[in-house]
């Protein structure tokens, strides 16, 4: 089995060698192209105003100066001679839950993989920041390799991809793993932080605070908070088919 990695972090991220350390349980040939810089944020954005620069690391790792989605193409047309059978994106500092799926460069990496169509999968790792000095990738490399032989035995459809979250807990207090849905996060989850530079300037960060939000039972959200891995399958056709009809009803004869 051929597997292709990349991630949001960047190349040099500690996360991306755990998953490196994983997919190696589970092939002899395992590819890496990540980005040259931290992507986190970016979504399933393209560069198309910039050459995309590649970087040979070291035998089947390359870094490239793009995002996720930049080097998961890039490693699928050009790196390698033949297609992936999968396609890793991660792990990720910090959690992808919730409405923070919608940003995730991680996610974003499986989602190209996804519309390629390779079966794909987004991996991250819960921590909380400001508080502990980074992520603890031990759940992850205890329960990633025997997770992900059960899922590539599982019949993935079209247009799907598996997220999966692993919780802030050692190997041995992880719960289990649940099969739930995407939760949502209050808006005010998110603030601008405004400062000013040395020269009274003003600029401003974008933030989210540290503190857990009562999320839906059964959630992503809920799974983390309980000590889970949480999987949740994702669609890729964003069609809200139950408003199909009464929409078309709303709009009939308005031109």
């Amino acid at each position: 089995m051929r597997i292709l990695l990349t991630n949001d972090d960047g190349i040099h991220a500690d996360g991306l060698a755990a998953l490196e350390r994983i997919a190696h349980q589970l092939s002899d040939d395992v590819w890496v192209v990540a980005p040259e810089t931290d992507q986190s944020g970016v979504s399933h954005s393209l560069s198309l105003n910039d050459p995309l620069r590649l970087r040979e690391i070291e035998d089947k790792k390359f870094a490239l100066r793009g995002t996720p989605t930049d080097c998961v193409i890039m490693g699928v047309k050009k790196v390698l001679d033949t297609p992936p059978d999968l396609v890793l994106s991660g792990i990720n500092r910090g959690v992808n839950i919730a409405d923070d799926i919608t940003y995730s460069g991680t996610v974003a990496g499986a989602i190209e993989g996804t519309l390629l169509g390779i079966p794909s999968i987004a991996l991250s790792q819960h921590y909380r920041f400001g508080e502990d000095a980074g992520p603890n990738y031990d759940p992850a490399e205890a329960h990633g390799p025997g997770l992900l032989k059960q899922l590539l035995s599982f019949d993935l459809p079209r247009d799907t991809l598996l997220n999966i979250n692993f919780p802030k807990r050692s190997p041995e207090e992880v719960e289990g793993v649940r099969v739930v849905p995407q939760g949502k996060r209050p808006a005010d989850s998110m603030y601008i932080e405004s400062r000013k530079d040395g020269r009274g300037n003003p600029y401003h960060w974008l933030a989210f605070n540290n503190r857990w939000f009562a999320g839906d039972a059964g959630t992503d959200i809920e799974a983390i908070q309980q000590g889970y891995i949480s999987v949740t399958p994702l669609h890729l056709n964003l069609t809200a088919r139950e408003l199909m009809a009464s929409l078309d009803e709303t709009l009939r004869g308005a031109l």
